[in-house]
């Protein structure tokens, strides 16, 4: 393997530290849970550093951070712990899909541009994936597919409130962070 393809120490620690932000910010930024026909849902503030973690520090590790500290974050809360597996899978890809994009040639996460669009597109990749399980298990459940579509609708309401949230704030916050890494000389030693 090429070392140019190894991780460092950085890169492994990037991980760990946006993981945990992300769990932080999920337990203690948020509104739930919100009982739900489909199950449990909440507004909350881990889907911003979700998408956060992908447009600074690109796919992998924007997705790893994601995925870890979001199911963790269900492992400690028994209306969520059923679902961790998914969690780790769903989250993951909302951060896989916004750093890939966001990374796109050259750029490195700093075209606005590609940041929206990345940002966009791991959200809706992220929702794609929560709907589609939350109506899979109400129909699997014996419920009929309109029934379980309209069983959902409060997800529907939180999950994009949720995603504008998570759209907008790590936007916001994507530039200032990446000029404090800089400063602080962690950007360069991460291989993004």
């Amino acid at each position: 393997m090429n070392s140019e393809k190894k991780w460092s120490t950085y890169d492994l620690v990037v991980v760990g530290v946006m993981a945990a932000a992300v769990f932080v910010a999920t337990f203690l930024l948020k509104i739930g849970p919100i009982p739900t026909p489909g199950g449990p849902t909440q507004l909350k503030m881990g889907n911003a550093l979700c998408l956060l973690g992908g447009l600074l520090f690109g796919g992998l590790r924007g997705g790893l951070a994601a995925g870890i500290g979001s199911a963790l974050f269900d492992l400690t809360n028994p209306a969520f712990v059923a679902s961790a597996p998914f969690t780790l899978v769903f989250f993951f890809m909302m951060g896989f899909v916004c750093g890939k994009i966001s990374h796109l040639g050259d750029n490195k996460g700093q075209s606005f541009k590609w940041n929206l669009i990345g940002a966009i597109a791991g959200s809706v990749s992220y929702m794609v994936l929560h709907f589609g399980k939350s109506i899979l298990t109400l129909v699997l459940s014996g419920s009929t597919w309109q029934a379980a579509v309209v069983a959902n609708t409060t997800k529907y309401i939180t999950s994009g409130i949720n995603s504008v949230f998570a759209v907008v704030v790590s936007l916001a916050l994507a530039p200032v962070m990446r000029t404090a890494l800089k400063k602080a000389g962690i950007y360069e030693k991460i291989r993004i």
